[in-house]
């Protein structure tokens, strides 16, 4: 059995309707502040099928006047919920529950809210590893992103870290050298799998037994002249068109991700910054290693001359202490960041490109004859 699960990999994710209304409520009613709860379901083949979902315990935390680092604490404790150990405990009790009246629900992972795709950081690594690190275990994150779905498209995802990633992460080897030898890139740290939503039969056929329109007995009849046709002014207008989408104003959303664009490059560049540093730091420490190494062979060929025992030449390695290497991980994290907020960009500035495209002539200055 064991065998044959790992044999076929998880290629897609199914998830009930209900289950997605209860993330989307969940998310919604404590925006902007992050929220996490788990989620349960049944490995079937290689499609994770997610039939239920339940909110963490809200942790309330000590009174304090300071509005702006309580709701950053709230957050923050939200995030590491699902690897908390009164959680585990407390997924454990409802899956109980579940299975005591006969519901089929085994835990395949975990979801998050989002807003404008600010989600790859740390607490998403941490959480998804404390999941997956199980070789038989088959989960998943679910972002749900609050502010992309405001606009009225849902945004629901699903991920899973790469097994490179996995085996990089589980014995911290996020050097220079270490991510040269395994060619992890930061492409390679999630692995988005597709999301269908699934309605279940019965709701299926409630829904086809729906009428398409309001009908009367009247419209039924089938008229014999024009004189008994019904009146027209009590059939729907056709739809108007929607003149908001001629507004050319930037959408709000598009600043917004421009803005966490530029806070991303710069963490960017910070981390950059440090690896520098750590280089510099590193050649003026193997220089001052040379220098004395050179210094401690002349004296040694000094003494040999003098019949005298030649001094150790490894006592380098007390006298100095080369700097530590500081993790790429959190590097590649943010490079995995500005990918995604560019990637939003792109897909709002399409919009607003083509308006401005459209209305060309009268946004240029008239040509002087």
């Amino acid at each position: 059995m064991s065998a044959s699960r790992k044999e076929a990999p998880l290629t897609s994710v199914q998830v009930e309707a209900l289950v997605v209304m209860k993330i989307i409520k969940h998310c919604s009613q404590s925006f902007p502040l992050m929220t996490t709860g788990f989620i349960v379901g049944m490995d079937a083949k290689s499609t994770l099928e997610i039939t239920n979902s339940f909110p963490f315990p809200a942790t309330e935390p000590p009174p304090s006047t300071d509005t702006y680092h309580d709701n950053n604490n709230m957050s923050q404790w939200a995030a590491a919920a699902p690897r908390s150990k009164a959680n585990g405990i407390y997924q454990n009790e409802m899956i109980k529950k579940l299975r005591e009246v006969n519901v089929d629900a085994n835990n395949v992972g975990w979801y998050t809210s989002a807003n404008l795709g600010n989600f790859v950081n740390m607490n998403m690594i941490e959480n998804q590893y404390h999941y997956q690190k199980e070789l038989n275990e088959r989960t998943v994150a679910l972002v749900h992103d609050v502010s992309r779905s405001s606009q009225g498209s849902l945004s629901l995802r699903a991920f899973r870290l790469s097994p490179a990633f996995m085996a990089a992460y589980k014995e911290s080897k996020f050097s220079a050298e270490s991510l040269q030898k395994s060619s992890l890139r930061y492409q390679d740290i999630l692995l988005e799998l597709p999301l269908q939503i699934h309605n279940s039969h019965l709701l299926t056929s409630f829904l086809h037994t729906l009428p398409s329109s309001p009908s009367s007995t009247a419209s039924q009849q089938i008229p014999n002249s024009l004189s008994e046709l019904p009146p027209t002014h009590n059939l729907p207008s056709p739809l108007h068109p929607n003149l908001s989408t001629l507004t050319l104003s930037i959408d709000p959303f598009l600043s917004q991700t421009s803005d966490l664009l530029l806070e991303a490059i710069e963490s960017h560049h910070t981390e950059l910054n440090n690896h520098q540093y750590y280089q510099r730091s590193l050649a003026r420490e193997q220089a001052k290693i040379t220098a004395w190494q050179l210094k401690r062979k002349a004296e040694n060929a000094s003494r040999v001359l003098t019949k005298q025992t030649p001094l150790p030449e490894d006592e380098w390695q007390r006298l100095f202490k080369l700097p530590t290497e500081p993790s790429r991980l959190e590097g590649m994290l943010n490079s995995r960041q500005v990918e995604q907020y560019a990637r939003q960009v792109d897909g709002f500035a399409a919009g607003v490109t083509g308006k401005m495209f459209a209305v060309r002539s009268n946004l240029l200055p008239e040509k002087m004859e």
